[in-house]
C-alpha cells in the first residue's frame, strides 16, 4: 500500500495488526512519539487527510492512499506553521516530548474552538508545563524575547532547541532510524510477589526463529548493585542483580529474550518454562518489621551491603532527639497530633525508559539511553560487568521528562548484557504498562506528627515519626528517608525536636527518586499539623509561620544543634517575602488571567454559592529545600572558541525539560558578550566532559552552570591575552600603550582600542579552550510558599481550585519565563498527586492502575492557572546569584490544598490523594 507522509510517497507493507505509529517510526518518521500506545496521551497525534488522530490506535492497513501529516510536515525550523511559531514564542513546552502531538492537534483548531480548549485538547497530555504556556501560545501571547549582545541572563530567551521541538525534529532517545541489525528485548516478569526460581527451561524459546538469546539468572554477572544512582555509589544499598533467582515483587525480571522484533521476543517469553517455589510475602511496612515476617534481604549484611537491619526488613533508620519532647508537650498550652498517609505516585514522564546499545568502530560499548545521569550509569555499568570505564560511552539525547525517575539504571544493564552476549545492536523500551508496574514510584509514607506550642503560638515541641515503604529494593530508600526529615523539620525553630524514621522493605514495587525527594510527603504532614495547631490557638496561619520559621542567624537544626553542615541560608533569605507575597495574593484574589482561566474549565455542577452545595476555603503551606544534594555534586565543563566566532561548550548535564541548556547558553553568552544563539552545546554525553554527577537535585544551573560560567570567564581572559599578543605583533607600540582604557570582547572577536582581532586570528596560534569545575559545596536553601483557594462540592466531594499562587525564593532569576514554567509544572504535578494520582496495589502487590485510563494524570481542564511571584534575593553561592528551583515548587502544594479543604468543610484530610470519594466521605462524617 501507498501513503503520502509529510509530502513524500511511502510504499509500505504493514504487519498484521500493526498501527500507524509503529509503521511510521519504522520508516524514519520520528516526529511521531510513543507515550502510551493506548490512545490516552496524544504524543503520537498526526493528521490523516486533515483530521487529527492518535496514530497508536489507528490501524495501518486502513490507510492505503491516505495523506498523513506529522509535526515535521506542518513546517520546518526555517518556515514553521503559525501554530509552531506560536508554541516557540510562548515557550509552550519543557521537555517537549508531547509538543509535536500538541501542535498537530492545535493546527486544526478554529477561532471558535479556542473558547473550548479544555475539551478540544483533552486528548493531549503534558506532564511538564502546567498547560498555561500552551494556552498562551494558542492565544497568541509571546513569552520569549530576543536578547541583545551580552544581556542574556535575566531575560526570557527561547530554548536553543525551540524550533526543532515544535517542528518534530528534535531527537529523543530512540529517534534514530531502525537498522537491519537491530535486535529487541522483551522481558518475562514474575507472576508472584515473592518466589524462588527452582527450575527454568529456555529450550523452546531459543528454538523460535528470530530469537538470538534468552537471558536468565544463569547469565547474571554476579555483582550486586543498586538501580539508584548518586555521586557516591555507597549512598545506596547493594541489593539488586541484573537477574536474581529470588524474585521480590510482581513483574521483576525472570528472563529476557533478545530477538529480531518485539513481537518475536514476546512470543518467545511465553515459551520460557519456569518452576517457582512461592515464598510468603509482606506488603505493609509495619507488618514487615514484626518478628517472624518474611525477610526480603535476610541473606545480606549491614556492613557489606549497607542495609541497616536486614533481619527486620529495615534498609535505613534514624532515631534522634534534641531537648525533651515529651516534657515539652506536657507543658504546652496547645498540642496537635495526627497521622498522615501519602500514596504511590508515578512519574508519568511521557517518554518511557529506553536504551539502545551497540559496539562502535573502536569496539567501545555505547549506550544511548533516557537518563538523567549518564556518567553515573557509565561507571556502574563498568563495575557490574567488569569493563574499563574508558571503554564505555553513555549518552542521552533530549530526554522526554524525568522528575527523578530517570535517576535510575533500569534498562541499561539488560541492554549491556544483551550486547555483550550477541555482539549486535540491541534496544529495550518500556511500555507504558511497565512504567506503572515495574518502574519505581514516589515512596508512600505514613507520617505521625505531634506538635506543641505556647499560648501565643511559639513552637515548644516537634515530633515526626515516619514509616516509609521502600518496596522490594532500596534504591533511594536511604537518601529519600534521610532527606524527608531534613529541611522539613529544620525550617522551624523549636527547642525540642524528635525524629523517628524507618525505610522498610516490602514485596511491593520499589520506590525511587521523585521530585522533592521525600520532602513533599513529610511537609504534607507537618504543614497540616501546623495549620491545625494555629486553628486551636486562634492564630492566623501566616502569623503562625512567621513566629516559628528560621530567620537569618538561626542554625538549621533537625535533631543535632552541633551538627556541622555546608548548608547555609544567611546570605540569601526570601522566606519572609514569600509569606507576605502569598498572603497578599490570597487577600486580593486571583489576577484577571487566572480568574478568566477558571471558566469554563470543568464539566460538572455549576459553581453556584447560593445553592448551598458548595463550601469555600483557603489554605497555605511553606517548604524549604537545599539547593543541592549533600556530600558533593560535581561538574566539569569546557568552553571553546571557534573560528566563526561561536562558542562550543562541553557539559555532562542532561536536558529533560529542566531548562538547564537554555540557562547554560545564557551564562556563557553573558560572560563572553555574545548571544545565546552563537553558543553550541555538546551535552549529556560521557565524551562531552570529564565528569558530571547528573541532572538531579536541581543541580543543572547551580553546579554545571557555575562550572560553565567559570570556564567562560577564563576563556574571556585567554582571548584578551591572545588578542594583546596579536595586536602587539601588528604594531611597534607597546602592549601597555595599546591597552589604554578599552579592551572589550565582542561577538566576533576582541577589540583593543581601535584595533580588532577576529576569532580566526585569535586561533591562529592554536585552540582556545577553558575548563571549569564546581564541587557542589557549600549549599544554599531555597524557600517556597503556596496559597490555595478552593470550592468543595458537598454532594460529590469534588475539589475545585479557584486560586493558586506560589511565591518562590529563587535568587537571581536567570530566565523568568522558564522559571515560571518550572514552578507551574511542579505545581500541576503536585495538584495531580494531591487530588487525582495514585498507583494502587492490591493485597498481593499487583498494580491495578496500569494505564493512563485508570491513573489520572491532570489534563488541561484539571489545572488552574497558578500565579507565580518571585522574592527578590541574590544567592552568593549560585551563578550570578541564582538558586535552583526545579524540585522546590512541588513540596508545599498538597498541604496548602489540604488546609484549604479543611477550611472549607471543617474536617481535616489525612490521606493523599484527596479524591472525590474520600472528600465526600469526610463531608459525610466517614473516614476519608
Amino acid at each position: 500500500m501507498r501513503l503520502h507522509v509529510d509530502g513524500a510517497e511511502l510504499e509500505v507493507a504493514p504487519q498484521p495488526g500493526q498501527v500507524l505509529r509503529t509503521l511510521l517510526r519504522e520508516h524514519g518518521v520520528t516526529a511521531v512519539k510513543k507515550g502510551c500506545d493506548s490512545g490516552d496521551c496524544g504524543a503520537c497525534s498526526v493528521l490523516v487527510d486533515g483530521t487529527p488522530v492518535h496514530a497508536c490506535i489507528t490501524p495501518a492497513h486502513r490507510l492505503d492512499g491516505a495523506t498523513v501529516t506529522t509535526a515535521a510536515g506542518l513546517g520546518t525550523p526555517e518556515d514553521p506553521h503559525p501554530v509552531q511559531r506560536a508554541f516557540a514564542d510562548a515557550a509552550a513546552f519543557q521537555c517537549g516530548f508531547c509538543t509535536a502531538g500538541f501542535v498537530v492537534t492545535a493546527s486544526t483548531l478554529t477561532e471558535d474552538d479556542h473558547a473550548d480548549l479544555h475539551r478540544k485538547l483533552k486528548g493531549n497530555l503534558c506532564r511538564c508545563t502546567g498547560y498555561r504556556a500552551i494556552e498562551d501560545a494558542l492565544a497568541g501571547v509571546r513569552n520569549t524575547c530576543t536578547p541583545t549582545t551580552g544581556d542574556a541572563v535575566g531575560t526570557s530567551v527561547a530554548a536553543p532547541a525551540a524550533m526543532r521541538i515544535v517542528t518534530g525534529r528534535e531527537e529523543y532517545t530512540l529517534d534514530v532510524r531502525k537498522t537491519e541489525a537491530l535486535l529487541h528485548v522483551a522481558v518475562l516478569g514474575s507472576p508472584h510477589p515473592h518466589a524462588r526460581i527452582t527450575a527454568i527451561d529456555v529450550t523452546d524459546a531459543e528454538a523460535l526463529p528470530g530469537v538470538h538469546a534468552v537471558l536468565t539468572h544463569h547469565d547474571d554477572p554476579g555483582v550486586l548493585f543498586s538501580t539508584g544512582r548518586h555521586e557516591s555509589r555507597l549512598d545506596d544499598p547493594d541489593d539488586t542483580r541484573v537477574f536474581d533467582r529470588v524474585l521480590r515483587f510482581r513483574g521483576q525480571r525472570v528472563a529476557a529474550v533478545v530477538a529480531d522484533s518485539v513481537r518475536i521476543a514476546e512470543q518467545a517469553c511465553a515459551l520460557v518454562h519456569v518452576e517457582y517455589e512461592v515464598l510468603p510475602s509482606v506488603h505493609d511496612p509495619d507488618a514487615a518489621r514484626v518478628p517472624g515476617a518474611p525477610l526480603l534481604h535476610g541473606d545480606k549484611t549491614t556492613d557489606e551491603h549497607r542495609i541497616a537491619e536486614p533481619g527486620r526488613n529495615v534498609v535505613a533508620a534514624f532515631h534522634d532527639e534534641t531537648g525533651d519532647v515529651e516534657a515539652a508537650l506536657a507543658a504546652s498550652a496547645a498540642t496537635v497530633e495526627g497521622e498522615w498517609t501519602t500514596g504511590r505516585v508515578s512519574h508519568a514522564a511521557l517518554e518511557t525508559h529506553a536504551t539502545r546499545g551497540w559496539f562502535d568502530d573502536d569496539g567501545r560499548l555505547v549506550l544511548r539511553t533516557s537518563t538523567q545521569v549518564p556518567f553515573l550509569v557509565r561507571d556502574e555499568i563498568a563495575r557490574v560487568f567488569g569493563l574499563d570505564p574508558e571503554r564505555v560511552r553513555v549518552l542521552a539525547k533530549r530526554v522526554g521528562g524525568g522528575f527523578g525517575g530517570k535517576q535510575e539504571m533500569l534498562t541499561e544493564d539488560l541492554v549491556t548484557l544483551a550486547v555483550l552476549r550477541t555482539g549486535r545492536t540491541v534496544q529495550y523500551e518500556y511500555a507504558r504498562r511497565d512504567e506503572f508496574t515495574i518502574a519505581p514510584t514516589r515512596h508512600p509514607m505514613r507520617v505521625r506528627v505531634r506538635l506543641g506550642a505556647t499560648a501565643d503560638g511559639v513552637l515548644t515541641a516537634l515530633h515526626v515519626d515516619e514509616t516509609m515503604d521502600t518496596g522490594a529494593y532500596g534504591n533511594h530508600g536511604i537518601g529519600v528517608m534521610f532527606h524527608s526529615v531534613s529541611e522539613s523539620v529544620a525550617v522551624y525553630r523549636c527547642a525540642a525536636k524528635r525524629v523517628d524514621a524507618e525505610s522498610v522493605y516490602t514485596n511491593n514495587l520499589p520506590g525511587g527518586a521523585f521530585r522533592g525527594y521525600g520532602l513533599g510527603q513529610v511537609v504534607f504532614a507537618i504543614e497540616s499539623a501546623m495549620d491545625e495547631l494555629a486553628r486551636r490557638l486562634g492564630i492566623d496561619p501566616f502569623t503562625m509561620r512567621r513566629r516559628n520559621v528560621i530567620v537569618p542567624g538561626d542554625p538549621l537544626v533537625v535533631t543535632d544543634p552541633d551538627e556541622e553542615s555546608d548548608l547555609h541560608f544567611d546570605g540569601s533569605y526570601g522566606l519572609d517575602q514569600c509569606i507576605d507575597l502569598v498572603e497578599d495574593a490570597l487577600r486580593t484574589g486571583p489576577d484577571t488571567a487566572a480568574r478568566d482561566a477558571l471558566v469554563p474549565r470543568m464539566d460538572g455542577p455549576a459553581l453556584d454559592p447560593a445553592s448551598g452545595d458548595w463550601a469555600f476555603g483557603s489554605g497555605m503551606a511553606l517548604a524549604a529545600i537545599a539547593t543541592l544534594p549533600p556530600r558533593g555534586h560535581h561538574a566539569h565543563a569546557t568552553v571553546a572558541l571557534t573560528p566563526e566566532g561561536r562558542y562550543r561548550i562541553g557539559v555532562g548535564t542532561a536536558e529533560f525539560g529542566n531548562g538547564t541548556t537554555t540557562v547554560h547558553a545564557q551564562l556563557v553568552a553573558t560572560a563572553l558578550a555574545t548571544t545565546p544563539d552563537r553558543v553550541d552545546i555538546h551535552q549529556s554525553d560521557t565524551d562531552a566532559a570529564r565528569h558530571d554527577t547528573g541532572a538531579f537535585g536541581s543541580a543543572g544551573v547551580v553546579v554545571a552552570g557555575k562550572a560553565l560560567y567559570a570556564a567562560a570567564l577564563d576563556l574571556r581572559e585567554a582571548m584578551t591575552a591572545r588578542a594583546l599578543d596579536v595586536v602587539a605583533a601588528r604594531t611597534p607600540r607597546t602592549a601597555s600603550g595599546i591597552l589604554g582604557p578599552s579592551v572589550t570582547v565582542e561577538p566576533d572577536g576582541v577589540r583593543i582600542g581601535h584595533e580588532f582581532v577576529s576569532a580566526a586570528e585569535l586561533l591562529a596560534d592554536g585552540p582556545l579552550v577553558a575548563h571549569g569545575h564546581h564541587d557542589g559545596t557549600p549549599r544554599s536553601v531555597a524557600f517556597t510558599v503556596h496559597g490555595i483557594r478552593v470550592a468543595v462540592h458537598r454532594p460529590t466531594g469534588e475539589v475545585r481550585i479557584l486560586q493558586s499562587v506560589q511565591a518562590v525564593d529563587a535568587g537571581t532569576v536567570m530566565n523568568p519565563e522558564q522559571l515560571r514554567g518550572q514552578v507551574e509544572g511542579g505545581t500541576a504535578q503536585a495538584i495531580g498527586s494531591s487530588l487525582y494520582e495514585e498507583v494502587v496495589l492490591d493485597d498481593t502487590g499487583r498494580v491495578t492502575t496500569d494505564s493512563f485510563r485508570n491513573y489520572r494524570v491532570p489534563k488541561i481542564s484539571d489545572v488552574p492557572r497558578t500565579e507565580v511571584v518571585f522574592a527578590v534575593t541574590h544567592d552568593p553561592l549560585g551563578p550570578l546569584g541564582a538558586k535552583s528551583m526545579s524540585e522546590a515548587p512541588y513540596n508545599p502544594v498538597a498541604p496548602a490544598v489540604a488546609n484549604a479543604v479543611r477550611d472549607a468543610i471543617g474536617v481535616r484530610p489525612h490521606r493523599l490523594p484527596m479524591t472525590r470519594d474520600r472528600v465526600w466521605a469526610l463531608t459525610n462524617g466517614e473516614a476519608g
